[in-house]
């Protein structure tokens, strides 16, 4: 069985003396420095690295030390979390990090894209260790704060100093990830299962509710009624709309927190004697097997042998551009153009929401 780690397994004295430097101050950063810092790591014992921008002044108003200057922190990094975005982190950390990082010095990623990738380049001597919430940040925090645990994949990659797991465990701990369990994983199972949810499963999820809307609009159904109760959109009480939902649809949000706390088949006795005879007589009706067979070719054919990866690697430069010449910007055009996207757009445009 897959081994889950606990505060009992990690001992935060590992960290002692060591400067920890983290490579951003976005949602993560953020959440992981404050809860480092809040389970004993003194602060100026915490280093943000980060160009000047907001981030840099809210970590400054959060009590942190904050070095613009990337040789700088990278030469006096003990641990390096880098957590700047996926497509942005070859060229910062092989640029302007990985030539002056110490060679006893631990990388910690919180997604393991560029390591599975290869994309990275380290020392072999130093220590390459995944910790990866699968909350987001905010959730991070506040769970810490509430005494609380969260999700986390945690694995040594690179064990240059022979002591690769109990750093990781450490700081695992440290930003409260052990407190409910974290998961024994790899940068293989977690770039693997990210990369199939965000071009599989999503993508169907995307079509399930597109092709819904447009059945059930010929169906007779107005787009307001399809869009409170499909997407939950709308926020009440503007004072400008007379016609405001005055409350938010939010069955999917609260199908999925049941799932979380009952599991995915047990959530469904919360609901009706009729959508629990729907779903599951409907479901077991239906054949998996161009599903099942999808989703394979994707996972294998896309993901985990590099095509994916080789194609976003050949278009980020692109998404820093404006308007059509960003590729990102022409997928939301043509999706908007949907008749899912247009409905929603006349119900925004009529509640004052556009």
């Amino acid at each position: 069985m897959t081994k889950i780690y606990y505060d009992s397994d990690a001992e935060l004295s590992v960290l002692d003396n060591k400067t920890i430097v983290f490579l951003g101050f976005g949602n993560q950063g953020s959440a992981q420095a404050q809860n480092l810092r809040d389970s004993g790591v003194p602060n100026d014992r915490i280093l943000i690295a980060n160009r000047e921008d907001d981030y840099a002044l809210d970590a400054k108003a959060k009590g942190f030390n904050v070095e613009h200057d990337f040789e700088k922190a990278a030469k006096v990094a003990d641990v390096l979390f880098l957590l700047v975005p996926d497509q942005v982190q070859p060229r910062v950390y092989n640029g302007q990090f990985s030539p002056h990082l110490k060679a006893s010095a631990v990388i910690v990623v919180a997604s393991g894209y560029n390591v599975f990738f290869k994309l990275l380049e380290f020392k072999p001597t130093q220590d390459v260790v995944m910790v990866a919430p699968r909350m987001i940040g905010s959730s991070v925090r506040s769970l810490y704060v509430k005494g609380k645990g969260f999700p986390c994949f945690v694995s040594v990659e690179q064990d240059g100093s022979g002591n690769g797991l109990s750093i990781s465990l450490a700081l695992s701990r440290a930003i409260g990830a052990t407190k409910t369990g974290a998961i024994a994983s790899s940068v293989r199972e977690e770039t693997a299962m990210d990369l199939f949810a965000e071009q599989a499963l999503w993508p169907n999820i995307i079509v399930l509710f597109r092709e819904a809307y447009s059945v059930l609009k010929e169906a007779g159904c107005s787009d307001e009624a399809l869009v409170y109760e499909i997407y939950a959109l709308f926020l009440c009480g503007r004072s400008n709309v007379t016609s405001c939902f005055r409350w938010m649809s939010k069955e999917p949000a609260e199908i999925f927190e049941a799932a979380a706390d009952d599991g995915f088949i047990r959530q469904l006795k919360r609901h009706s004697t009729v959508s629990q005879y729907g779903q599951l007589n409907g479901a077991l009706k239906l054949d998996g097997s161009a599903v099942r067979q999808h989703f394979k070719e994707i996972l294998h054919d896309q993901v985990l042998n590099g095509k994916f990866q080789k194609e976003f690697t050949h278009i980020e430069a692109d998404l820093e551009k404006d308007g059509d010449a960003n590729p990102l910007n022409r997928l939301y055009t043509i999706t908007e153009q949907t008749e899912l996207g247009q409905g929603e757009k006349r119900v925004r445009e009529r509640l004052g929401l556009s």
